[in-house]
């Protein structure tokens, strides 16, 4: 069964409000997400806690307030979406962590089961270092 772009743009939409239990109720508990790169935040989940534990609650205690990001792109191929966002935050240092991600997600009944995420390491890396 495919997916439609109005549906990824649905659940991505909650990004872009700082929405994140919106966004993860698109999400299968048993997704398989993948973060890459060399940064303390990437690695392979294979659940929705396990994901939201390692990411976005150690990002929560280095920013101030949510971390919005916006649609640049979708592009949609039967199950599988590749989702460009633009990140905006502020980190608890008053610098800016403004990173850029692209997604690829394969979808299962309407839901997200499984991410391959790809954003800039070295800009995670700074921003660890300088508030954690």
């Amino acid at each position: 069964m495919s997916v439609s772009e109005a549906q990824v743009r649905a659940i991505f939409r909650n990004m872009e409000t700082g929405n994140r239990p919106g966004f993860l109720a698109g999400v299968h508990d048993d997704v398989d997400w993948t973060v890459l790169g060399t940064h303390p935040l990437a690695g392979h989940y294979t659940s929705k806690a396990s994901f939201v534990a390692a990411t976005y609650e150690r990002l929560k205690r280095l920013l101030v307030g949510d971390s919005l990001m916006t649609i640049v792109s979708v592009l949609v191929a039967g199950e599988t979406a590749i989702v460009e966002m633009q990140g905006r935050a502020t980190a608890r240092n008053g610098d800016p962590y403004n990173n850029v991600f692209c997604w690829i997600c394969t979808f299962r009944d309407g839901k997200i089961a499984k991410v391959r995420a790809y954003l800039d390491s070295a800009l995670v890396q700074r921003l660890i270092d300088r508030n954690e």
